[in-house]
């Protein structure tokens, strides 16, 4: 039996042990519901042989935005059953890069692929009940807010514990988790501000943010790390543990080089465009159609490329005897290189770049990327349907999956991301909820609105008023 066989089977072990607290005092409802919950999931030695890798875990998702929804995305790739809990008018973060598809945007079905929707407002005593009874049920709450919004929200790993003494929470905040300003809310672009990062991109007149959100994608990936880590360790200790990410925390560690000569007072960095600081001739070239990027790094790569454009006398020269001299004289050998780029088309430069067995590639536009044969036929996406596309019936999106495989991910056919409460009904049953709870708990906001003014018993929040966890 592998590590995670024995992870998801003691997951389940204890998932039975749970003694479900219903909402009323009937008894033979009580016994009901606990059969239910019995058979949400099955050990893994019970389960057919196409379970593996995360299966039988059980995650619930309450991030927004990317860090913490593509975190739990990367999760439910590899088999954990990943349950997005959102307010039943819909988050915000569902129209982000509008596709045609109402409520759901390119950034929703990116980081939300392969999980289910469960529409349930938590800021109601009505909803938070509800939300307390999955987590007792659940291995994994995700959510990316700071610590003090956690304590207000009851989201907090102590009020969590409480529910499930061995639950993983999973955080991710904007800076960190220490000093006075770890409470302050930030995004992608904090990270890049904060980092310095901005201030050596771009061409240097000005700081410059970097157009693909790599802040958030990194921590999504460092926190799924983490959250696979502590649940490894829980096999072994039984406790869980609550697993800290910060955008701030993953900028600085891209930037941690520059920072580090900085303290040195080895050097200070500039914005150089996109020339490398390391090696040379690393940069993008203009050709006669389009733009290349080349990247020569090492020793003999580089004789190998002066030999190539017919300047054989750089080997020689001294200030390109290494990497870091190249780097700190790239400016010379860019305009070298330029020079030799201008009068080439791409795909003759792409020849004799490939000849020499040196790096080169165009610099496309997003549309010539859906195109390139690199990225077409790398087995990267997953084409989804989206019915109502803005290109009509036969529309299918090009949703990345494909890019970290294990054999779990590979076996997962997946399904793309659900529409807001598409998987409401269904859940709510697995976990033990009568049709008439359920009818309630689904029901549209109007009417929950209407049936309280009326005197019903699905009431607003008292006072009227509404919390965000945004």
């Amino acid at each position: 039996m592998n590590s995670f066989q024995k992870l998801v089977n003691d997951v389940h072990y204890r998932k039975y042990q749970i003694e479900v607290q219903p909402f009323c005092d009937d008894k033979k409802q009580a016994r009901r519901k606990q059969n239910v919950t019995a058979k949400a999931g099955k050990p893994l030695s019970q389960r057919g042989p196409e379970a593996s890798g995360l299966s039988g875990i059980r995650v619930l998702d309450l991030g927004r935005y990317i860090a913490a929804p593509y975190c739990a995305a990367l999760l439910a790739d590899q088999g954990a059953e990943v349950i997005r809990i959102e307010p039943p008018e819909g988050a915000p973060d569902r129209d982000v890069m509008p596709i045609g598809l109402e409520g759901r945007g390119a950034l929703y079905m990116q980081v939300n692929r392969n999980k289910k929707s469960l529409a349930l407002d938590i800021t109601t005593d009505e909803g938070r009940g509800v939300f307390e009874r999955l987590v007792a049920q659940s291995d994994v709450v995700m959510v990316n807010l700071p610590p003090a919004a956690l304590k207000r929200a009851r989201l907090d790993y102590e009020s969590l514990k409480a529910l499930r003494s061995d639950i993983i929470l999973t955080t991710i905040s904007a800076l960190g988790f220490e000093g006075d300003a770890k409470d302050r809310t930030g995004f992608d672009g904090t990270g890049q501000a904060l980092s310095g990062a901005m201030h050596l991109t771009g061409t240097g007149e000005r700081p410059m943010r970097a157009a693909v959100s790599y802040v958030d994608f990194s921590t999504a990936m460092a926190a799924a790390f983490a959250t696979v880590s502590a649940l490894y360790e829980r096999t072994r200790t039984g406790r869980g543990q609550h697993v800290q990410a910060s955008l701030l925390g993953s900028a600085v560690t891209m930037t941690n080089p520059m920072l580090m000569e900085e303290a040195s007072g080895a050097r200070q960095r500039e914005a150089m465009a996109n020339r490398s600081p390391i090696a040379g001739p690393s940069d993008l070239f203009e050709l006669r159609d389009g733009w290349i990027l080349v990247q020569v790094i090492g020793n003999g790569m580089f004789a190998r490329w002066a030999r190539l454009i017919g300047r054989e006398d750089l080997i020689d020269d001294p200030r390109f005897f290494s990497d870091l001299g190249r780097g700190e004289n790239g400016a010379v050998l860019s305009e070298i290189m330029s020079d030799w780029c201008a009068g080439r088309t791409m795909k003759e430069c792409l020849t004799e770049l490939e000849n020499a067995r040196i790096p080169g590639c165009p610099a496309l536009t997003p549309a010539a990327a859906l195109r390139a044969p690199e990225i077409k036929d790398g087995g990267f996406f997953r084409n989804d349907p989206a019915p109502f596309g803005a290109r009509g019936a036969d529309m299918g999106l090009p949703v990345v999956t494909g890019a970290i495989r294990t054999a779990a991910a590979m076996a997962n056919a997946g399904h793309p991301a659900p529409e807001l409460g598409a998987d409401s009904h269904e859940l709510l049953t697995r976990f033990g909820f009568g049709s008439e709870e359920i009818r309630k708990l689904t029901s549209p906001p109007s009417a929950r609105v209407r049936a309280a003014k009326l005197g019903g018993s699905d009431r607003p929040p008292k006072g009227g008023e509404r919390k965000c966890l945004d």
